[in-house]
């Protein structure tokens, strides 16, 4: 079936936090759409794909280390997007075929301003390379069966950046994913909606608008896109997808923790995640914040947030 990209609540892709607990979460609290963290082709094609039957899930994992790069499972399927970080549309696309039946999509990075991405020729340093972002999303389409999308930052000018998406929808991508932000700004500096607009109006294919969503409210504020893409809003509460209204954060906290023993999730994946919850809502320096980063192990974790009967139970150990 077919990846629907309209009207539709998009979790974005993020480093370390998009694993599948998080997607898992965001999903249950009604995302429609939930992007994996960027994983770079050259570590995707070092992995074998694995059923693991203990958990009921699909692991890609890396040949030699045995470290699991990409976990997923049938649940979210019909919704989960796979993004690669690539320069070369070879890699892309054996990256790309090596997962494509355990996926919904999948998205090419090319907003990422981090240096590790633009040294090695990805992310936002693909977007000064029209002739091979073609390369890479023709490549991808003329051999894939499911959808193809890349996600874009803004460029210097209005015109550029038109010009830019219009290239990409040439290429018969199904949706287009654009940043509200240059490639210079921070995440202080305020997301420019109208810019995605022009895209918006340039465009005939679902563009999807990412930047400052911190409220169910900013979905519908961004009216002029087919969709819209949450990143850091989601991290601080993954029930920002819920219609009725965010809940407390301390419970979407538990629940993530629940969620990330579940699925044995690595510890400094969901470490990583609760730090950025605890810094926005609390502070690290506080009695919660210093056992959290002492945790080494999410059996730690499940006894810090009194879920040891829960993480018993995952775990079928006789806790009495």
């Amino acid at each position: 079936m077919e990846l629907e990209y309209r009207d539709r609540h998009i979790l974005a892709p993020m480093v370390r936090v998009g694993t599948l607990p998080f997607r898992m979460l965001a999903s249950e609290y009604g995302a429609d759409i939930t992007y994996g963290e960027e994983i770079v082709d050259h570590k995707i094609i070092k992995c074998q794909r694995q059923i693991n039957e203990s958990l009921g899930t699909i692991d890609f994992v890396e040949k030699g280390t045995g470290s699991v790069v990409f976990r997923t499972c049938d649940a979210e399927r019909c919704r989960v997007v796979f993004q690669i970080g690539t320069s070369d549309a070879v890699r892309a696309l054996t990256a790309a075929q090596l997962l494509c039946k355990d996926v919904a999509a999948i998205d090419i990075n090319m907003g990422c301003p981090k240096s590790f991405s633009v040294s090695g020729g990805m992310g936002a340093a693909l977007l000064t390379k029209p002739d091979l972002i073609n390369d890479i999303l023709t490549t991808l389409k003329r051999n894939l069966d499911i959808p193809v999308t890349c996600k874009i930052r803004l460029l210097p000018s209005s015109h550029n950046t038109v010009e830019l998406a219009k290239r990409i929808e040439k290429t018969g991508v199904s949706a287009l994913a654009v940043h509200g932000r240059k490639v210079a700004d921070r995440p202080r500096d305020p997301a420019q909606w109208d810019k995605i607009a022009d895209v918006v109006a340039a465009l005939s294919i679902p563009v999807i608008a990412n930047g400052d969503v911190f409220d169910y409210e900013d979905f519908q504020r961004i009216k002029s896109a087919s969709s819209v893409m949450v990143a850091r809003g989601a991290v601080w509460n993954a029930s920002i997808f819920k219609p009725e209204g965010k809940l407390p954060w301390e419970s979407v906290k538990r629940e993530y923790i629940r969620k990330s023993i579940l699925w044995d999730n690595d510890v400094k994946s969901t470490k990583h995640t609760l730090k950025e919850m605890i810094m926005h809502h609390s502070s690290l320096e506080l009695a919660e914040g210093k056992a959290m980063i002492r945790s080494a192990t999410l059996a730690n974790l499940a006894e810090l947030y009194g879920e040891e009967s829960y993480y018993w139970f995952v775990n079928g150990i006789n806790g009495c």
